[in-house]
């Protein structure tokens, strides 16, 4: 069984990793992993849970970046948001999909913000998103042994 004080540092780590900053998340649920002395199911949940939480903060910045769009000081050109909008709108919410992807996934929550994509929609997307991610480091741990 998982300690709690483990559980609640990978859901924070997770939140973390979820935004704008470089994941730190695989390399602890790995060694947790390696450890063998937690339950995988519990930290399977835990980063999830953390992650999707995180990448609530990407969706939100997306959800008011138009308030900026015109500012002198706003970084990103109004045509690179269009761009952005546009693809999204294409390849439609299966794209919602790559919000557990490193680097991309940060785009997509920013655009679904962006889109005001439904948050339920979002974040049922993002959970399947990233378990599937972090499914797949279980499987690395497993034949690493």
């Amino acid at each position: 069984m998982a300690e709690i004080h483990v559980l609640i540092i990978l859901f924070f780590v997770s939140i973390e990793s979820a935004t704008v900053v470089p994941p730190q998340t695989d390399v602890l649920l790995l060694a947790l992993l390696a450890a063998k002395k937690y339950s995988v199911i519990l930290l399977l949940a835990a980063a999830v849970a953390g992650s999707v939480l995180g990448g609530f903060f990407n969706y939100f910045i997306g959800r008011y970046v138009r308030v900026f769009e015109n500012k002198k000081w706003f970084p990103i050109k109004q045509k690179y948001l269009q761009q952005t909008e546009d693809l999204f709108k294409k390849h439609g919410r299966v794209a919602l999909l790559l919000v557990g992807m490193p680097v991309v996934g940060d785009a997509v929550a920013v655009t679904a913000g962006m889109l005001h994509i439904n948050p339920a929609l979002f974040a049922a997307s993002a959970a399947i998103s990233r378990a599937a991610r972090y499914s797949f480091l279980w499987l690395i741990s497993l034949l690493s042994l």
